[in-house]
């Protein structure tokens, strides 16, 4: 009875079929990248905001000022008087509830200089020049909130890391293309929901999901190419450069990031018709007693590379089955124990 190696050299090691299904799983490189790189556009720092005194928006629209105007007249004083402030993160400690001169708004308060007025820290109310352009203005990550920026980032990288375990289980357990289906599914849901989140709890939560579900889509056929080839899996790596050289223009033609965000999420839906095309590992269908399907898939490999199998319908395997993966399975033996180490490391 021939082995999966003998039989996957009778059908080619890399060839016609196997280019194909490589070349279609690498357009997930890209995707991926999207992703990985995206916290550049999505969280660019707005071009101009200040903080809004309570009442000034009622004033505006009462004194029909522009928000030019508005911001002259409530954030140039600060730049003038004892305590220079650019307006940012502090505000004039007032509160227009009362009818005020809309030529001379701060008359009320002394000599309107802010040597007369104390400022307080901005918790809230700030005003954008372009206020849905990234999530710095649609969440007020400014100031002191200014580090869930880089949270952000945080929680998209515990997902890879919840991802890399779980899913990587999952497709031992369940097969490779069923996992990288599901994995693509979830990062084109949790995309979506991203671009419409209500609040940055809501969107934390979500790209931590995007971020667990997209090592899914890192999932390469290496087991239907001969040992000797499997270096094509670093290929990925050149799609996932090329990701990083397209998201610049995306960005470049949509002005907001909800716009951004849907264009680097909305493409992982079309990898689902990945079903009709890319089949399950033959050597995964091996380990769980599949021969028949295993070897249907190998003819199947065959006849798109012009080849021809002579072998009998019957496949063995070198490898011992593995019906129940573990994580201890990682490091269960010295040599194990070693290689998942330097991996940790190189990671």
């Amino acid at each position: 009875m021939p082995s999966f190696d003998e039989v996957l050299k009778e059908a080619g090691e890399f060839g016609r079929f196997q280019k194909r299904v490589f070349f279609l799983l690498c357009q997930t490189g890209i995707t991926f990248s999207f992703l990985f790189v995206s916290v550049v556009f999505l969280g660019q720092a707005p071009g101009s905001y200040w903080c809004r005194i309570p009442g000034a928006a009622e004033q505006s629209e009462l004194c029909g000022w522009t928000l030019e105007e508005e911001r002259n007249f409530t954030v140039l004083p600060l730049r003038l008087g004892n305590r220079s402030s650019s307006g940012e993160c502090e505000r004039l400690d007032v509160v227009w509830d009362t009818p005020i001169s809309c030529t001379s708004p701060l008359a009320h308060y002394g000599n309107g200089s802010t040597g007369y007025l104390s400022l307080t820290t901005c918790h809230d109310n700030w005003v954008y020049k372009q206020p849905h352009s990234s999530i710095i203005s649609e969440y007020n990550l400014v100031c002191g909130n200014a580090w869930m920026l880089d949270l952000s980032q945080a929680i998209l990288n515990l997902g890879f890391l919840a991802g890399a375990f779980t899913l990587g289980y999952a497709a031992d357990r369940y097969g490779r293309i069923l996992t990288y289906l599901v994995s693509c599914l979830g990062v084109g849901i949790c995309g979506v929901i991203v671009a419409f989140a209500p609040n940055f709890t809501v969107f934390l939560i979500f790209r931590f999901l995007q971020g667990m579900f997209s090592k899914g889509t890192w999932i390469t056929l290496t087991e239907i190419v001969g040992s000797d080839q499997r270096i094509v899996g670093i290929v990925i790596q050149i799609f996932f450069t090329l990701g990083i050289m397209i998201l610049p223009g995306i960005a470049y033609l949509l002005p907001t990031w909800q716009g951004i965000q849907l264009a680097i999420s909305l493409p992982n839906f079309l990898f689902l018709l990945y079903y009709w095309v890319v089949p399950e590992s033959p050597r995964w269908l091996l380990t769980r007693k599949k021969g028949d399907k295993a070897l249907k898939i190998m003819h199947n490999i065959a006849k798109h590379n012009g080849k021809y199998l002579s072998f009998s319908p019957q496949i063995t395997i070198n490898n011992e089955e593995v019906s129940n993966p573990s994580f201890l399975s990682l490091v269960r033996t010295p040599r194990m124990k070693r290689n998942t180490l330097i991996l940790m490391y190189a990671w």
